[in-house]
């Protein structure tokens, strides 16, 4: 639910949010965030650790960052975004701040305030951005969205149960299902 303002917002006022306060940064307005539940953090982890892991394996150079972690999109003020996971492979876009432009790969986890921003807002705004590859993993119906955007392709569903390839690893896939046993 957007917080209401007369005035467009900028990165600065994100940063002006009381501390412990999540909040993103769309087009200048900004997107209040619910803490996650205990389902997310579950997947939020266990994906994060899954792909850490495949990606030392392969000696592979792409960094994985989990929220909070602060992606600017675009080179304006006006975008700030916390996703789920990141998956960063080119080092020039890392800075202190976080990640300066389009990340590789995002996933979001679908929580029940977040469904429409996910499913809607934020796939448009990535595919804008040049982001790779999108999953939007939805606990409450148990499914994974997934767009490769690269090959310009309809979106995919697979249910927890079935494997998900990895469009930007070949020879990664995951199960969501076996990340919860």
């Amino acid at each position: 639910m957007p917080l209401l303002k007369e005035n467009f917002y900028t990165v600065e006022d994100i940063y002006k949010l009381p501390d412990g306060q999540r909040a993103e940064l769309i087009d200048g307005v900004i997107y209040d965030m619910a803490p996650p539940s205990r389902m997310h953090q579950k997947i939020s982890a266990e994906l994060h650790h899954t792909l850490m892991s495949y990606i030392k394996s392969k000696g592979g150079s792409c960094d994985v960052y989990s929220a909070p972690f602060a992606v600017f999109l675009n080179k304006d003020d006006k975008t700030y975004v916390e996703p789920d996971i990141s998956i960063i492979c080119d080092k020039n876009k890392l800075s202190d701040r976080g990640c300066e432009g389009a990340p590789d790969w995002i996933v979001e986890i679908v929580s029940p305030s977040s469904r429409k921003m996910d499913y809607n807002r934020k796939n448009t705004l990535y595919a804008d951005a040049g982001v790779r590859e999108y999953w939007i993993i939805d606990p409450a119906r148990e499914r994974t969205t997934v767009y490769y955007f690269e090959e310009d392709a309809a979106p995919m569903v697979f249910p927890f149960i079935q494997s998900v390839k990895c469009g930007i690893y070949n020879g990664l896939e995951i199960c969501i299902a076996d990340l919860l046993k």
